[in-house]
């Protein structure tokens, strides 16, 4: 009997190494036509819930987040947004088969990260003191120290010669961050009088542009060579922001958006300087400030009925103050809003933002889509 035992266990075992055998391989081999892997870096426009895994203010792990995201059956996941953010969304567009799995979830490991990893962290930025007033969350730093770990777990997967291969021409690596650097940082209510008493605009942005040129560079380092860099969106217009100036329906706060503009224009020359400095890499510039200002200057050309009021949060004229909780009041018509929460796009926004970004021109995606670039 003990003997007939072992025998079984032995095949199970034998059974599961060639299934994860013939996964590893599939994934290896398939760089025609679709994405290898989707690496997504940034912050909560892109957080898959690695802040459920954190002793953290900044979480959207609780109803009535995700209420459209069908993958969880309308349960809360750690998004937040009421449904899909754009990195789901690009994913499923250019083929990868199911979400990044945040790296923090415990299941983060073996053949789960073989179609792609999300770092990403509610309150991250580019400074590593951004997002301090949350207690925690993951800045640009500590999500590039993770991928090195999971570098290693695909060369343990694939071994080093095909897990390069697949890294550097088959796999995408998405960056969406920096408007938490302004909001949560420079441009923190009270808590950063002292710091722009003693650092100027260009100053501050001189150090973050420095410090994501380090960042990208050690990402290049570890094999990643196909990049996306999303700039810094009309953060003066979130609800948040006119809520707090108290502005009407149609105005926004032009110091916040005269500084993610100034962002910008650096950071589109940081991308044309490391494209020529790192041979091999393209890095593609996602223009997320213009595409999300047509969507709020043209909100109803799109079916939406407002871009000012958030659909789920309390305070203020546009709900504004307070994020998106059990107790907050909520929209009826969630896919007529531009802003699910006093932050955030809703999924609805989200769509057509990812539907730019895969199939649009050069206006708003450069100096490729992300189509085109799946397929280089």
């Amino acid at each position: 009997m003990a003997s007939r035992v072992k025998c079984w266990g032995l095949a199970l075992f034998l059974l599961f190494m060639i299934s994860l055998s013939y996964l590893v391989n599939a994934a290896a081999s398939d760089n025609n036509g679709s994405v290898g892997a989707s690496f997504i870096f940034g912050d909560s426009l892109v957080d898959a819930g690695n802040n459920n895994y954190l002793p953290t203010l900044s979480k959207a792990n609780i109803p009535p987040n995700g209420i459209d995201f069908k993958a969880s059956g309308g349960q809360p996941t750690g998004r937040f947004t009421n449904g899909r953010t754009i990195g789901d969304i690009v994913g499923e567009e250019l083929g990868v088969p199911g979400y990044a799995v945040p790296y923090l979830d415990p299941n983060s490991t073996g053949k789960a990260i073989l179609y792609g990893v999300n770092y990403a962290s509610g309150g991250g930025g580019i400074m590593n003191a951004t997002g301090r007033i949350f207690v925690n969350r993951l800045g640009l730093d500590i999500q590039v120290d993770f991928f090195n770990n999971t570098r290693k777990q695909f060369d343990k997967l694939l071994g080093p010669s095909k897990a390069k291969e697949y890294i550097s021409r088959g796999s995408i690596f998405s960056v969406t961050i920096g408007a938490n650097d302004f909001l949560n940082n420079y441009l923190l209510p009270v808590l950063s009088i002292a710091a722009r008493i003693s650092q100027t605009p260009d100053g501050f942005i001189d150090d973050m542009i420095d410090h994501l040129r380090n960042q990208l560079i050690r990402l290049y380092q570890l094999d990643a060579r196909k990049f996306v860099i999303g700039n810094v969106g009309p953060i003066g217009c979130i609800p948040y922001q006119k809520t707090i100036n108290q502005l009407d329906e149609n105005e926004c706060v032009d110091f916040s958006n005269k500084l993610a503009m100034q962002y910008n224009g650096k950071l589109k020359d940081l991308l044309t300087e490391l494209t020529g400095k790192l041979p091999g890499s393209i890095f593609v510039h996602a223009n997320v400030y213009d595409l999300v200002m047509e969507l709020i200057a043209n909100y109803e050309k799109y079916g939406f009925i407002t871009a000012s009021k958030a659909c789920c949060g309390n305070g203020g004229q546009f709900a504004g103050i307070i994020p998106c909780g059990p107790t907050s009041s909520m929209c009826d018509e969630r896919d007529k809003h531009v802003f699910w929460d006093p932050y955030h796009p809703s999924e609805a926004a989200n769509l057509i933002i990812a539907r730019q970004l895969l199939d649009g021109s050069t206006k708003y995606i450069s100096p490729v889509n992300l189509k085109q670039l799946r397929n280089l």
